[in-house]
């Protein structure tokens, strides 16, 4: 992912870093596409790849609140042990 932040590349140059088979990384690939984080379409005899960033945005939109309701329920908490700790 971190690699497709910097731009579109080929399923080849995807797989280089990792050791693993190509059609074992593709299959991860096909896990993303179909979660809808990244794009692909053939070229020649390549297949490029690209984020598809909407989704990230969507992805960080609902991280956010969920981060907010735990801060509220963490506040809430720290309010309770408080008046549980005068008592």
């Amino acid at each position: 992912m971190s690699r497709l932040a910097e731009g579109e590349a080929p399923v080849t140059a995807l797989a280089e870093p990792f050791d693993m088979a190509l059609p074992s990384f593709a299959q991860h690939l096909r896990v993303l596409e179909e979660c809808g984080l990244i794009a692909s379409e053939k070229r020649g005899r390549s297949r490029w790849c690209r984020l598809v960033q909407a989704r990230f945005a969507e992805a960080a939109d609902w991280m956010e609140k969920e981060r907010r309701l735990a801060a509220e329920r963490l506040d809430r908490l720290e309010l309770y042990l408080d008046k549980a700790g005068e008592e």
